[in-house]
């Protein structure tokens, strides 16, 4: 995303280690989507994700791993190639096997 700063006046301070574990290490992050949309009936519908997360680079870490598991997963089927995030199934990518999640229906 070039010149995604353009129009702010940023500043960038650099901190020691232990600035960072006793004063920013949790970095928590929140947000909410609303999507409505209308049907050929024309119903409308709305679908609503929150966000709430007490560390923000926890969470996108975990998410990586999973993605990381999906791909050694599909790759395990003889998949390869580009995929997105809409290409994979989630139950590749939890640490339990499509069994257990069944069982927990």
């Amino acid at each position: 995303m070039p010149k995604y700063f353009a129009d702010y006046d940023t500043i960038v301070h650099f901190i020691d280690e232990e600035e960072l574990k006793k004063n920013h290490s949790g970095m928590p992050h929140a947000g909410n989507v609303i999507h409505i949309g209308k049907t050929h009936e024309n119903n409308k519908h709305i679908i609503e994700y929150s966000l709430k997360l007490d560390s923000n680079p926890e969470f996108t870490s975990s998410i990586l791993v999973s993605y990381a598991r999906a791909v050694f997963r599909l790759s395990n089927l003889g998949e390869s190639g580009a995929k997105t995030v809409l290409d994979v199934a989630p139950s590749l990518l939890s640490a339990k096997s499509k069994e257990e999640l069944l069982k927990m229906i």
